[in-house]
């Protein structure tokens, strides 16, 4: 009923940049906080970027001055704007959200949920 599907990924030159996006749909009451994190093979789950539904962004010490993460409130869209890519960037990107649902078959008190995209590829090569 609630989903985020991502799209953006590929495969890139060191140095270039891609542009991630995520929208969420369904029954959707409100979205609150949005974030992408990564995903590469031997490292732990990161937290890339997020925002709040206020606007507040954070980043990891890793991307910061690289990446700009940014939500359109109206079409339930994150996005992630990412530059100067290095190959330590190279990742599995997933987004990530944070969704009250309206749906009535749900009971209120269980109507809070934590939403993944089903991930997108970033391969920046050197």
């Amino acid at each position: 009923q609630v989903q985020l599907v991502e799209s953006g990924g590929g495969s890139v030159q060191a140095g270039g940049s891609l542009r991630l996006s995520c929208a969420a749909s369904g029954s959707i009451f409100s979205v609150n906080n949005m974030g992408w994190y990564r995903r590469s093979p031997g490292k732990q789950r990161e937290l890339v970027a997020a925002i709040t539904s206020a606007g507040s962004t954070n980043y990891a010490d890793s991307v910061k001055g690289r990446f700009t993460i940014s939500r359109d409130n109206a079409k339930n869209t994150v996005y992630l704007q990412m530059n100067s890519l290095k190959p330590e960037d190279t990742a599995v990107y997933y987004c990530n959200a944070d969704i009250t649902t309206r749906d009535d078959s749900v009971p209120k008190s269980y109507r809070y949920l934590e939403v993944w995209g089903q991930g997108t590829l970033v391969t920046v090569s050197s």
